[in-house]
């Protein structure tokens, strides 16, 4: 079997440390706060190269918190990619704003800028730029129609731990960026988890407050906020695993890059798009074809996982019938019948990916 994620050979490659890890936070009874979750904060801050970061429950909190944190006026516009998880538009609705979709492009998937541009109105004032299955997202552009209409951007990271946008991490490039540690995850906790990084002090201080029941210190609540923490043993377990990240990603890029290569040639399927000035951290490698449920079957026979992200876009689903977008001419209303996900991470060897592309050739 071919896994499409396979959390166990991840786990007994790291098992010596991340048993040691436990059973520390387990023994010193330090589960909520503590130096784990510190470090995190530190290590994770640096690797982003974000100024500051806060861990917080899991990813689609640290979207709401961050969209709270910008403080926006009521029943705002924020414009959210239709080709997404529903974390990035609930968190928007959730927050008292009113979800605006544009598209995706068709190379890697990301926001479309020409898009974005024909829904921007008087009342947008800010973009949730999703850097979606590990390619950023054009920030260049992006931080250039920010500044033109006054938006704010927040980043979600949430399948980018590590992605670069011309040589730059991204997560602190827009005004504040989240991330999701969910087990899947490039980097991936034991349970949920998140974080939220910015290079804005203010607006750091703000998250914090927010996820801690709108205090600094105890039972000084300056304001009413919530309880988002990222407990000290899922710290400690990303603390074991951000030292193997980019050991992983290369792995995954290697992987991808065999893919790429090895199947550029087979005409029913469009390969994605890397931008040159981009480092795509592959969380999912997808791939288009006419025949999608054709292929995922034939390769579940050869024991080959695969996945579909997403197999609706965001504007047809029902929780969006208010939005009236569902009808859009949007590339991701038109392709989410036709996008399939091929096994991708650290745990495949060259060997297997092998397997894949002579299995996909033997198919068409």
């Amino acid at each position: 079997m071919i896994k499409f994620l396979d959390l166990q050979h991840q786990y007994k490659t790291i098992k010596k440390d991340i048993d040691a890890a436990i059973e520390s936070v387990i023994t010193n009874s330090a589960f909520i706060g503590g130096d784990e979750i510190k470090k995190l904060e530190k290590d994770f801050a640096l690797f982003q190269d974000a100024k500051h970061c806060i861990g917080v429950a899991n990813g689609t909190d640290a979207i709401e918190i961050a969209i709270e944190a910008l403080n926006l006026p009521p029943d705002s516009e924020i414009i959210v990619p239709a080709n997404s998880f529903i974390a990035s538009s609930e968190a928007v609705t959730r927050s008292g704003h009113k979800v605006v979709f544009c598209d995706c492009n068709l190379d890697n998937y990301t926001i479309s800028i020409q898009s974005l541009k024909e829904v921007i109105t008087e009342k947008t004032k800010a973009i949730i730029a999703v850097h979606l299955y590990g390619h950023p997202c054009d920030m260049g552009e992006l931080l250039q129609i920010a500044k033109e209409h006054d938006l704010k951007i927040i980043e979600d990271c949430a399948q980018a731990h590590g992605a670069e946008y011309n040589g730059k991490r991204i997560g602190a490039l827009g005004d504040i960026g989240t991330f999701s540690f969910y087990p899947g995850k490039n980097l991936g906790a034991y349970g949920d988890g998140g974080a939220i990084v910015t290079n804005d002090e203010e607006l750091a201080i703000k998250c914090r407050m927010i996820a801690n029941h709108g205090r600094i210190e105890k039972y000084n609540h300056v304001f009413e906020g919530r309880n988002s923490r990222l407990d000290n043993l899922q710290a400690a377990i990303l603390n074991v695993k951000l030292g193997h990240l980019e050991d992983w990603t290369n792995q995954r890029i290697k992987i991808a890059d065999f893919y790429l290569e090895n199947l550029k040639d087979v005409s029913e399927i469009v390969l994605p798009k890397r931008s040159e000035w981009a480092r795509q951290v592959y969380h999912l490698f997808v791939i288009r074809t006419d025949r999608r449920e054709e292929l995922k079957a034939y390769l579940g026979e050869q024991n080959i996982q695969t996945g579909i992200h997403y197999p609706i876009a965001l504007p047809k689903l029902k929780a969006y019938d208010y939005v009236g977008q569902a009808k859009t001419s949007f590339n991701a209303n038109n392709t989410d019948t036709l996008l399939l996900s091929l096994p991708i991470g650290e745990h495949l060897t060259l060997d297997d990916a092998k397997i894949v592309v002579e299995a996909i050739k033997n198919f068409f």
